[in-house]
C-alpha cells in the first residue's frame, strides 16, 4: 500500500464519529456516520434506536413548576371538552347536524393534547427524555393526523353553516343524517390515510450529527433538522400533501364565509344581522385561531424562523387553544350554554 493510500485512509477514520447521550441511566447511540472521499462509495452508518426530546430543558429550574402548569392545562383542556361532548350527547336538542360535527372538535382537541403533553410530563417529572425510534414516529403521525382532520372538520363545519345561512330552506334536506355521516367518515378517514404517506420516508432518514429533537414532541420539522440525509423526496411530500390537505380546505372555509358574510350584511334588522352571525360565530372564532397560529409558524419570514419560537407557536395551537375551546364554544353560543346550565343543576339536584 502507498503512503499516499495511507494518509487518505488516515482520514477517512478521522472523519468517521460517534456520539453518546446520557439520559437516567441509559446511553443512547448516535449514528456513526462515515464521510468518504470517494461521492461514489455509500456511506456507513448504525441506526439509531432512540431519540432524545429535549422539551424545554432551556429552564432546568423550572421543570418542576412547568410540570404542575402543564398539567393543569391538560386535565382544564380534559374537563372542558369532555363535558361539551357530553353535553352534546346528553341534549336532544342539540342533535343537530351543526353540534354532530362541533363535537368532533372536542374529541380532536382531548385526543391531540394526549399524543404530546403526556410525554412532556414525564419529561418535566422523572427527567425521562428518551423516546424509542417507533414511538416517536406513531407520535408524529397521530399528531399529524389529528392536525389533518381538524383542517378537514373546520371546512365542513363551515360548509354546514353557508347552508344553514344562505340556504335556510333547504338545510335539514341538504344537511340529513346520512350526508352529516358520510361526511364525517371520509374526514377521519382521509385524516388518517393522508399523512401516512410521511411514514414511508421518514423511517429512513439518517441522524448521523444528533439525536436530540429541539422540541416538546416529535415535530417532523424538528426530525428534518437533525437529519443529513437528502431531505428533498420529504420536503416534496410535506409540499404536495399541505397543498392537498391545507389549500382546499383554508379556500372552502374562505369562501364560504364569504358568502355568509355577504349574506348577513344583506339581512336589514340589525337583530336578523345579530342573529344569523350568532349561528356561526364560535366556529368562526375556532377557525381563525387556528389559521392565525398556523400562519405565524409557517409564514414568518427566515430570519425570524427557530426551533424555540416554533415550539411556543405549536404550544398555543397544540394545548392552550383546546384548553379555551370549550370556553369560545359555551360563551358564544347560548344552546351550549342553555344545555351545560341544565345538565350541572341535574346533576347538583341529585
Amino acid at each position: 500500500m502507498t503512503s499516499v493510500q495511507l494518509t487518505q485512509n488516515e482520514k477517512f477514520k478521522t472523519q468517521s464519529s460517534l456520539f453518546t447521550h446520557a439520559a437516567g441511566s441509559k446511553t443512547s447511540k448516535y449514528m456513526i456516520y462515515c464521510a468518504s472521499q470517494n461521492p461514489m462509495e455509500e456511506a456507513n452508518f448504525t441506526t439509531v434506536t432512540e431519540f432524545i426530546i429535549l422539551g424545554f430543558s432551556e429552564f432546568p429550574e423550572l421543570q418542576i413548576p412547568l410540570f404542575f402548569l402543564f398539567l393543569l392545562i391538560y386535565l382544564l383542556c380534559l374537563m372542558g371538552n369532555l363535558t361539551i361532548i357530553v353535553v352534546v350527547c346528553l341534549d336532544s336538542h342539540l342533535h343537530t347536524p351543526m353540534y354532530f360535527f362541533l363535537s368532533n372538535l372536542p374529541f380532536l382537541d382531548i385526543s391531540s393534547t394526549s399524543v404530546t403533553l403526556p410525554k412532556l410530563l414525564d419529561i418535566f417529572l422523572r427527567k425521562n427524555h428518551n423516546i424509542s425510534l417507533s414511538g416517536c414516529f406513531t407520535q408524529m403521525y397521530f399528531f399529524l393526523s389529528l392536525s389533518t382532520v381538524e383542517f378537514f372538520i373546520l371546512s365542513v363545519m363551515a360548509y354546514d353553516r353557508y347552508v344553514a345561512v344562505c340556504q335556510p330552506l333547504s338545510y335539514h334536506l341538504v344537511m340529513n343524517q346520512k350526508v352529516c355521516i358520510l361526511m364525517s367518515k371520509v374526514t377521519w378517514i382521509l385524516g388518517f390515510l393522508l399523512p401516512a404517506f410521511y411514514l414511508i420516508f421518514i423511517p429512513h432518514l439518517s441522524f448521523c450529527h444528533s439525536n436530540e429533537i429541539n422540541h416538546f414532541f416529535c415535530d417532523i420539522s424538528a426530525l428534518l433538522k437533525i437529519s443529513c440525509s437528502n431531505n428533498s423526496t420529504v420536503q416534496c411530500v410535506i409540499y404536495i400533501l399541505a397543498a392537498i390537505i391545507g389549500f382546499p380546505s383554508f379556500t372552502s372555509t374562505l369562501t364560504s364565509y364569504v358568502y355568509i358574510i355577504s349574506n348577513i350584511l344583506r339581512i336589514r334588522s340589525t337583530e336578523g344581522r345579530r342573529k344569523a352571525f350568532s349561528t356561526c360565530s364560535s366556529h368562526l372564532t375556532v377557525v381563525i385561531l387556528f389559521y392565525l397560529t398556523l400562519m405565524a409558524l409557517y409564514l414568518r419570514p427566515p430570519s425570524m424562523q427557530s426551533m424555540d419560537i416554533n415550539k411556543v407557536i405549536i404550544f398555543l395551537h397544540n394545548s392552550l387553544i383546546p384548553m379555551f375551546n370549550p370556553l369560545i364554544y359555551s360563551l358564544r353560543n347560548k344552546d351550549v350554554k342553555h344545555a351545560v346550565r341544565k345538565l350541572f343543576y341535574q346533576k347538583l339536584c341529585i
